[in-house]
């Protein structure tokens, strides 16, 4: 590239040397008024390497590329070949922007000194800003004085001096490294800082090491590192430790948990974890995750030899451990297969040593596939009881569990046509009786061993006629087939092998008017709905096991579901009309109102329901739901269920959650009468919650409590604190727990604090 020049202007043509500057552009006494465009050169290099090795070649422009320079003045003298741009200087180099008041290139020497404000900004996206900076051969050698360097991850490095060589190898001297950008004391200090008396920048490990540094935390010194290193920006996975964890619990004591990161390739790690506790000694966790070219899989381990074997079954033994492994893999676009696993050696280890708080392990094998409208799932299933009050003889294996639903692509009369079917067949040690002699129709008894085979054509069709009005005619046919074992009656005696073949065919219709008003203060919808379904009588269910149908919770949301049982296992029958009222308010600073209310009537033939479940009569309960949220930072939900005449509120759950600008916060209430016949045999009356204050800067704290109304008894409380800024994170929870029975209350502190740059705890994505 080539400038214009005045008549009388001495230039020379051609490249310097390696190709840093074009010759032209130093045209002695030339003034440039406009900005040169640079052109495109081709990528050379890409930043967050994920390997251990970097290749420097990717920082070094390809032989033969040229600079541009903008200054206000340029001068060349041919005799001593030196070149000087003056004013505000802007050199283009590849992807390096050199930006300073004054650079003087010596062709002879190959060297360029840059002065003034300078700022050379990397390929990568490094900023060097110094007093002072001289370059050469091709940018990869040379020296800076006083000088800031500012890292992609917003930590930055100040030294008095540095070196460059052979353009990866950067060592400074007198060092200042932060990565506190915003947080810092009221002396203007960074909260943390390393000060070392040399660091070195190899770009090729993508690690930077620190020779006799200081670490210092709020303007002291808390202690003296001779040798440390950590990955620059560009590695997002690397061979060390991570932060460590504090922890106090009942069953352990103190834990200090000190993780080590092992990086053994791009696509696969292992990590320790390993525990040393006051009480019990070392806990040992590891976990291993393997990325494919189709999909990954995680093994996680703990296991631990308690010193003190004083406690509770079945914690009162030595060895105690788990294993859970998970994996994931596509076959193809459409489909998927994986598992799920969870070996523990008792029910308790991996709650008490806060690995695992569930209280029921699904153990799963599946196959899924998905396209278009057609779904198909295959499962192998275990189920694991995790909780002390539960006997595991009485949870089954599913083997096989099969699910299908296909919805054709052409419409037949004018509606959407599909069918579904489900399989599943299930074992269990023993038998479950659980007849309530004061609900004598109680549906959980349930048998060793079931077979089901369940099929079901469908087909609907929506309907906006000119008045808006939305009608839905649908119809349904249902054939089931069971094969049931050791199945106990109403007196507890289990009968032998039965099979039982139930068909139900089902139409309805579904009719909704939408009334749609615009007023000032916003949208208006009111929308009557009635529904009329006609099915027939559910069959005898005594020989059935009720396995996936138990919990059912009649609220605004399933009023107008065609079957309200929540499994296969039971269906609704008989004549019912469902109908309510929708409303829905839109306001203009898009707050909202939404409120339903409704009832269902069984008109004629068997009522499918049982007592406490609100749909046993011929008229259910009333149920109504609002959820209201006028402003962004505040949201209001209740719901309930009624008697008919008001007398009574047999279930209602509220809600109220606030979100401002330092205070956030959510308060639950729920009050539920007791239903056996739904799988909930208590009486429930809990309130619960929890708060976030931001009461200084970076200052939080936290709390929340679940507490029984019922039984007058604080479940679980907990209570922290926690410091967030740019460059460091502390957190500290202290927790009470008394929703298991084994024990009174297990108490549970944890601490952990993140040091931005210098490592954290949270394991980089495969």
């Amino acid at each position: 590239m080539t400038t214009g020049r005045r008549r009388g202007d001495q230039a020379r043509s051609g490249h310097w040397p390696g190709g840093v500057f074009v010759v032209a552009l130093f045209a002695a006494g030339l003034s440039l008024g406009t900005i040169l465009s640079p052109v495109e050169t081709p990528a050379y290099g890409a930043t967050g390497a994920t390997g251990d090795l970097r290749d420097n070649k990717v920082k070094t422009p390809p032989k033969g590329t040229r600079v541009y320079v903008v200054a206000s003045k340029i001068t060349y003298d041919a005799r001593t070949k030196i070149a000087v741009a003056i004013g505000k200087v802007i050199l283009t180099y590849g992807k390096y922007e050199l930006v300073a008041t004054r650079v003087t290139y010596d062709q002879r020497n190959d060297k360029m000194i840059a002065v003034g404000e300078v700022k050379l900004t990397e390929p990568g996206g490094n900023i060097l800003e110094a007093e002072r900076a001289q370059l050469m051969n091709n940018f990869k050698n040379g020296f800076a004085e006083h000088l800031r360097l500012l890292l992609t991850n917003d930590a930055t490095i100040t030294a008095e001096y540095a070196t460059r060589q052979d353009g990866y190898l950067t060592v400074y001297e007198n060092v200042i490294y932060t990565a506190c950008k915003e947080c810092r004391l009221s002396n203007g200090k960074p909260l943390w800082q390393l000060k070392s008396r040399e660091v070195t920048h190899n770009e090729k490990e993508g690690v930077i090491y620190h020779k006799d540094a200081t670490f210092e935390f709020a303007g002291h010194d808390i202690i003296t590192l001779p040798r440390f290193s950590h990955p620059d920006p560009t590695v997002k996975r690397r061979t060390g430790f991570l932060t460590p964890n504090f922890s106090y619990a009942s069953v352990y004591g103190v834990g200090v948990e000190i993780p080590y990161f092992w990086n053994l390739a791009p696509n696969y790690d292992l990590t320790f974890r390993p525990v040393i506790t006051s009480d019990q000694g070392l806990l040992g966790k590891a976990e291993w995750r393997h990325r494919l070219v189709d999909g990954q899989y995680s093994v996680d381990v703990a296991g631990i030899y308690q010193l003190d074997t004083n406690q509770s079954p079945p914690g009162d033994t030595h060895w105690r451990g788990a294993a859970r492994t998970q994996g994931s893999f596509d076959l193809n676009q459409s489909w998927n297969w994986g598992w799920d696993g969870t070996l523990t050696s008792d029910k308790t280890f991996m709650d008490k040593y806060k690995i695992d708080s569930r209280d029921e392990a699904i153990d799963k094998v599946y196959l899924t596939g998905m396209h278009d409208r057609n779904y198909f799932s295959a499962q192998a299933l275990h189920f694991q009881s995790l909780d002390t009050d539960t006997d595991q003889d009485f949870f089954p294996t599913a083997v096989p569990y099969l699910q299908h639903d296909y919805t054709f692509d052409q419409p037949v009369f004018g509606g959407e046509f599909g069918y579904d079917w489900n399989v599943y067949s299930l074992h269990r040690n023993d038998s479950i009786f659980a007849n309530n002699p004061d609900l004598p129709l109680t549906d959980v008894n349930l048998g060793t061993d079931q077979t089901r085979g369940v099929a079901n054509l469908r087909w609907q069709r929506q309907i906006i006629n000119g008045m808006g009005q939305v009608l839905t005619p649908f119809a349904n046919l249902r054939g089931d087939v069971y094969m049931t074992e050791n199945l106990p009656d109403d007196s507890g005696f289990t009968e032998d092998s039965k099979t039982t073949t139930r068909f139900q065919p089902t139409v309805g219709f579904d009719a909704r008017w939408p009334f749609l008003t615009n007023t000032e203060g916003g949208q208006h919808i009111l929308t009557p709905v009635a529904q009329v379904i006609a099915s027939t009588d559910e069959e005898d269910r005594k020989d059935v096991g009720n396995e996936d149908a138990i919990n059912l919770n009649f609220d605004a949301t399933s009023l107008f579901l065609h079957d309200r049982f929540t499994g296969l296992d039971r269906y609704e029958g008989g004549t019912r009309i469902n109908a309510g009222l929708l409303y829905t308010f839109l306001s203009p600073n898009g707050g909202y109102l939404r409120a339903s209310l409704g009832e269902s009537f069984h008109v004629a033939g068997k009522n499918s329901f049982a007592d406490g479940t609100g749909l046993e009569g011929s008229n259910s309960d009333l149920v109504t739901a609002i959820a209201w949220q006028p402003w962004d930072f505040v949201r209001l939900s209740y719901q309930a269920r009624l008697e008919e005449d008001l007398s009574d509120i047999n279930a209602q759950e509220a809600g109220l959650s606030l979100n401002f600008d330092r205070i956030s916060g959510s308060i639950f209430y729920a009050n539920l009468d007791a239903d056996p016949n739904s799988g909930r045999p208590d009486h429930e009356h809990q309130v619960w919650g929890s708060a976030g204050w931001n009461f200084s800067g970076p200052w939080s704290l936290y709390a929340g409590a679940r507490y029984d109304l019922e039984e007058s008894k604080l479940i679980r409380d907990t209570v922290g604190i926690g410091f967030n800024c740019d460059c460091f994170n502390f957190r500290f929870f202290y927790e009470e727990n008394r929703a298991r029975e084994d024990v009174s209350v297990d108490r549970s502190v944890q601490f952990s604090i993140d040091l931005k740059s210098l490592g954290g705890d949270v394991l980089p994505r495969l």
